[in-house]
């Protein structure tokens, strides 16, 4: 029990407190004292404070995430996790890579087929994270995580889909694009390039670099027979307006960014869903 003239917590008015609040000067117990920079701080008025001022933003807007790009680690963990179970279980890649005549029923294939990599392969999963390590390092910090997330994921569906529209015409009696399957993180990983190009040509950095290597990953596609340059180059595509977009809405970034990345996604929807339906074709048992 404590005395009439003892200082007491107002939170905790059981407690004893000798130390005081360097803002408000209310005594504290050490459950609601937080260190400052100059003293103590109550709880109440580390709330009060953190409702007043905004999070340090870069210059894109994204919130500034200082240590290691963790999105980028965790995917790059994800995809090499989901490799190993290819390795463990075959099934799974027949189960979620895409081919564009599967758009109709199974539309999920559009996104989980940019987590799996070419089955006792491991070049094409190791070539593909270290470009995802490359990228995520500048794009991450500087956009946000929630963001560079936002972006990835829209790249990778942009990629799938591209391969979709650019896919041969198909034919029952000899199989084409449309039967062909796909699978990697390729496409998403050409469109962060794409958005990096955008971002770097805001800051005033050189681009020339970053638009070779995008052309040449697509370019590469139509030499080197198993790479979909399709997909390249709809993710690549789909990364320049992402970056656009996280570039140059301006003040009305705030506001416009989500609804836009949005209107993206419905436009690739709708893009998927007219091409699909313009082309009749059978299913082919096993694909």
């Amino acid at each position: 029990m404590t005395a009439p003239d003892q200082p007491v917590c107002p939170r905790h008015p059981d407690r004893v407190a000798y130390v005081r609040c360097q803002v408000c000067e209310r005594p504290t117990c050490p459950d609601c004292q937080r260190p400052a920079p100059v003293g103590i701080h109550c709880v109440d008025c580390v709330r009060a404070s953190a409702k007043t001022h905004r999070s340090a933003t870069t210059v894109f807007g994204g919130r500034v995430a200082l240590g290691r790009p963790v999105v980028t680690i965790s995917l790059i963990a994800l995809c090499s996790a989901i490799w190993l179970l290819q390795q463990a279980y075959p099934p799974l890649t027949d189960r979620f890579f895409y081919a564009p005549f599967q758009t109709g029923d199974q539309p999920y294939r559009l996104l989980t087929a940019t987590f799996l990599h070419a089955q006792n392969q491991p070049t094409h999963l190791l070539f593909n994270m270290f470009a995802l390590w490359v990228g995520g390092q500048f794009l991450e910090p500087a956009l946000g995580r929630a963001r560079f997330l936002t972006i990835y994921l829209i790249c990778g569906l942009g990629g799938s889909i591209g391969f979709e529209l650019l896919a041969s015409s198909p034919s029952v009696t000899s199989l084409g694009g449309w039967y062909t399957p796909t699978l990697g993180a390729s496409g998403a990983i050409s469109g962060l390039f794409g958005a990096a190009i955008v971002c770097n040509r805001r800051l005033g950095v050189p681009i020339g670099g970053l638009v070779g290597l995008v052309v040449i990953n697509v370019l590469i596609g139509l030499v080197i027979p198993g790479i979909a340059w399709q997909a390249h180059l709809g993710g690549a595509i789909t990364g320049l307006a992402c970056g656009a977009i996280a570039t140059y809405l301006g003040a009305e970034r705030r506001r416009w960014q989500w609804p836009a990345y949005a209107a993206i996604v419905v436009l690739l929807v709708v893009l998927a869903t007219v091409c699909f339906e313009s082309v009749s074709v059978p299913a082919i048992v096993g694909l």
